[in-house]
């Protein structure tokens, strides 16, 4: 029965992937542009923080941002996705730039399982930075709504460990519009480095 639940996610993960292809070509930064693209605009939110606060999108707004969807409990590509982000902050944090030109937002669509403890514990083992690095949850419905019509990320599952989702990074800048999407499976080209530099190319406009 595990098998066939794997088996299951799997599938539905291609599926998003294959469906989504269109929107990666659009948004992936082009080295050649002088500036990225505007994609979308982001919707405004009001979601809970790790110490129970609501954080609205305007708490986040005047610096750029890179956006992430998870869930805790995920069995592979959020921690691994999360790891990367770790890496990036790293990067930002030795040239002083991380929480004062640039941030990071995380999304949990499971609110069911991840209590802010859940939440809490999950980005310590990525040794995130609070200063720069917000860790949010709220209503499913209202995550899954944001996800898929401000970052094109299609979400689907049944909170009993089936959830499968687009693993995609969205970059934001200081006005909330939407300037990369960057498939995070892709580390050929993905990597710490260049989301680091989408960041600093987004703070320096």
């Amino acid at each position: 029965m595990q098998t066939l639940k794997r088996y299951k996610w799997t599938w539905l993960m291609l599926l998003v992937a294959v469906g989504l292809a269109v929107y990666l070509a659009v948004g992936f930064w082009n080295k050649g542009n002088d500036k990225l693209p505007v994609i979308g605009e982001v919707q405004d939110f009001s979601l809970e923080n790790v110490d129970g606060k609501q954080i609205t999108l305007a708490d986040t707004e005047g610096k750029p941002r890179l956006v992430y969807f998870f869930f805790t409990e995920c069995p592979d590509v959020c921690p691994i996705t999360t790891y990367m982000l770790s890496q990036t902050q790293d990067l930002l944090t030795k040239d002083g730039s991380f929480g004062k030109d640039v941030e990071f937002v995380s999304i949990s669509f499971d609110p069911l399982n991840d209590t802010r403890e859940a939440i809490k514990a999950f980005a310590d083992r990525f040794h995130a930075d609070y200063s720069g690095w917000y860790f949010l949850r709220g209503d499913q419905e209202q995550v899954r709504t944001l996800a898929a019509e401000s970052f094109k990320v299609l979400i689907y599952g049944d909170n009993k460990d089936n959830f499968a989702h687009a693993n995609l990074i969205g970059l934001v800048d200081r006005d909330n519009r939407l300037r990369g999407l960057y498939d995070a499976g892709d580390t050929e080209n993905v990597t710490p480095e260049f989301l680091a530099g989408a960041l600093k190319k987004l703070a320096r406009e």
